[in-house]
């Protein structure tokens, strides 16, 4: 139904425009007992999360069958 993000940081594109980064955190999906949100990860934001979040629907990407391509944050933990 829907993924769920927050925003982690911020950065400068190549415009010199300040945009902020977002990590997704979870989704809420749709049970037989109504929506559940499912929480993948904490924010580890400095200064601390304020505990907002974004209900955004989720990117067509993810919504495919297709396996999603790592991303550059991603890295493979030995335990």
């Amino acid at each position: 139904m829907y993924e769920i993000s927050v925003v982690v940081g911020k950065y400068t594109n190549k415009e010199g425009q300040e945009k902020s980064r977002y990590l997704k955190i979870g989704s809420v999906i749709d049970t037989k007992k109504g929506p559940m949100l499912k929480m993948d990860c904490t924010p580890n934001v400095e200064g601390g999360w304020n505990g907002w979040a974004y209900m955004n629907p989720p990117r067509e990407e993810e919504k495919s069958d297709k396996p999603r391509h790592r991303e550059q944050n991603d890295m493979d933990v030995p335990f």
